[in-house]
């Protein structure tokens, strides 16, 4: 009983940070703390430890203060985000019969692609939407059809009386599609701004501004540029409203923010957090009602992180972005189904749905007020993001606000950078895709992407359409699905598939390091690795290279020892006796001994820090032009 009673009373020895960076560079092996520091593409460094040092003033409770830990007091407890899927549809009996089924299955919002179609009846709207919206609320992006959709539903509330138990959001960012499309035009702002003005009156219940950050997001921005790009939508959209006759107070009461989220899951947290205390900045220079201060966010997982490769994967990028969404702080959530880019199913429309319905019931995250709330990391981060992303904004503001920015290119230009930046870590594979740039299935046929219905909403109107540059769409992973399609493409020209040959020298304990690096390698672009038996001298690799005749490139695999006892004197010989091989070697010598084996006869040297897209993508010039000497011969 007494050890018993000892044990219950033990305690961890309280240990100090110096004592656990004493420890932590121990297991280093001589590497310092500092080396396990990241940086973000926000500019914001990340530390390996976040301790009491770090901690933050925050609020007490959520609904209080700056908004960072929410805008509802008990939160989701009483206030449950929306499951707003948003239905795609190829008939409006679809869309109907959707609708049905989705509110009997989890979903809780209105949210469906608007189309011309809806509207070419008088009573096609009414007839789909029944009294749907009676009970559930709207989380619509109309994009162009704003203004017909807004018209529409006030025929539908004053026919019915119903005008003021319509809710949620009806939304258009005509900023956000002039980014887009690469066309500004006054007379289309100026009838979404006619028809803000109309609807805060005949349908008092329903926001309908939206500043949607997506597709600055898209094009590759990061999280402080697109919460800059959110302020400065948002208050470029507050001024021009007043000077249309709105009230401040009514303009605020109308706004929702459009974000999608990213794959890191901390960041993008903490970007909803940050987005609520600038609002509430912003509110409080305005001097709006505590009331009408709060930011209402509708968010969507992100398109610019999904692949088309191996599909399922995108399951698990969907799960942790949706869930970042959810404890970060949302009013209205879309999930894409995890093979949207290649056509959704009905299975994969209702995997999509249940992620969130298994957020909310089965990690019971509807039953938690703001659980990130104190975290040293979180709130850290939180006030970091906000204040880089306030100073952004002011550089919006410095080049004469939103649009300005857009006319004269710079903000394109700082988005790209920043995209440049994402897609050299994606390309050289520091950066991750699972299935796409890593462990990919040579075995996998690639589906083909889905067309995009791309309308044009900003029509040619009088004089006034500016164009400007579009912020170009982006997916990390396109350059490598583009390497995958002319891997199926040589397939069916050549009759077989794109290969290279790995030249493995010595047993295998020697050369499987490299062998299995460069078969991972190669994979990402399709090309096939064929591998040789262990070979210990030149006539093992001149037996290796001739069994293989439509292989034009070869890759030396081996230790650095092996490389100078015997590589030297196998490449010399190998390039004698198949002058038209091309050869690479696997790893990178020392910078005095690389010329040697460029003089050797050596392409290119294929190692860690290689650009796995560039050197595949050169691989294919050389296979391509093998295949043409083929057919000509």
């Amino acid at each position: 009983m007494r050890s018993l009673e000892k044990i219950k009373n033990q305690s961890f020895p309280f240990m100090s940070t110096n004592e656990w960076k004493e420890k932590a560079e121990k297991s280093l092996k001589g590497k310092t703390v500092e080396s396990l520091q990241t940086a973000t593409y926000e500019g914001i460094i990340l530390k390996p430890l976040y301790s009491r040092e770090d901690e933050q003033a925050v609020p007490v409770f959520p609904g209080g203060s700056d908004y960072r830990r929410g805008i509802h007091p008990l939160g989701y407890l009483t206030n449950e985000w929306k499951v707003a899927q948003r239905i795609s549809y190829q008939t409006l009996e679809e869309l109907k019969e959707k609708l049905k089924q989705n509110f009997d299955k989890g979903q809780s919002a209105l949210s469906f692609e608007v189309s011309k179609s809806l509207f070419e009846e008088d009573e096609t709207l009414e007839t789909i939407l029944g009294e749907s919206y009676h009970q559930y609320p709207f989380s619509i992006n109309a994009k162009g059809l704003h203004s017909v959709l807004l018209a529409a539903l006030e025929t539908i509330g004053e026919k019915k009386e119903t005008s003021d138990i319509i809710s949620g959001y009806i939304g258009s960012d005509p900023v956000a599609l002039f980014a887009e499309e690469g066309r500004i035009s006054e007379e289309f702002f100026n009838d979404w701004m006619t028809t803000i003005v109309q609807s805060s009156v005949k349908i008092p219940n329903l926001r309908t501004i939206l500043i949607n950050t997506s597709p600055y997001h898209n094009g590759g921005a990061n999280a402080v540029q697109e919460l800059g790009v959110a302020l400065a939508e948002g208050i470029y959209y507050l001024e021009k409203l007043q000077e249309a006759g709105m009230e401040l107070e009514d303009i605020f009461s109308k706004m929702i923010f459009q974000f999608s989220i990213g794959g890191h899951f901390f960041m993008e947290m903490a970007k909803l957090r940050a987005a609520r205390i600038l609002w509430n900045r912003v509110a409080e220079v305005y001097g709006i009602h505590v009331n009408n201060r709060g930011m209402h966010i509708a968010a969507e997982t992100s398109r610019f992180t999904k692949t088309v490769q191996d599909p399922h994967v995108n399951l698990l990028r969907a799960g942790n972005e949706a869930f970042a969404a959810v404890i970060g702080g949302v009013q209205y959530l879309h999930v894409d189904p995890f093979n949207n880019l290649s056509g959704s199913t009905p299975a994969s429309e209702r995997i999509a749905r249940n992620t969130q319905l298994l957020l909310k019931e089965e990690a019971q995250l509807k039953q938690v007020i703001d659980p990130a709330g104190g975290s040293w990391y979180v709130e850290k981060l939180t006030n970091e993001l906000a204040e880089k992303s306030w100073e952004f904004f002011q550089q919006i503001e410095a080049h004469g606000g939103i649009v300005e920015g857009l006319k004269s290119n710079w903000l394109q230009k700082e988005i790209a950078a920043v995209y440049d930046n994402r897609n050299k870590d994606c390309q050289t594979r520091k950066q991750s895709m699972i299935g796409t740039n890593v462990y990919a299935n040579l075995d996998e046929n690639v589906p083909n992407l889905k067309s995009q219905n791309k309308d044009s909403y900003v029509q040619e109107k009088g004089n006034s359409l500016l164009n400007i540059c579009a912020i170009p769409q982006r997916r990390l992973s396109e350059p490598f699905e583009e390497l995958r399609i002319k891997a199926r493409d040589f397939e069916e020209t050549a009759g077989y598939k794109p290969s290279l040959g790995l030249i493995c020298l010595g047993e295998l304990k020697e050369h499987k390091a490299r062998l299995d690096f460069m078969k991972g390698f190669l994979a990402a672009g399709g090309v096939k690795a064929v591998e040789s038996a262990p070979i210990v001298s030149f006539e093992n690799a001149r037996s290796f290279v001739s069994t293989l005749p439509v292989t034009k490139c070869f890759c030396i695999c081996g230790t650095n020892e092996q490389y100078e006892t015997a590589g030297h004197e196998i490449l010399t010989s190998l390039r004698t006796e198949f002058p038209d091989r091309v050869f690479y070697l696997a790893g990178l010598p020392e910078k005095d001994m690389q010329s040697q084996w460029t003089a050797e006869g050596i392409k290119q040297f294929i190692h860690m820090k290689s650009n796995c897209y560039e050197t595949l993508d050169a691989i294919f010039k050389e296979l391509e032009v093998s295949t043409v000497e083929e057919t000509k011969a």
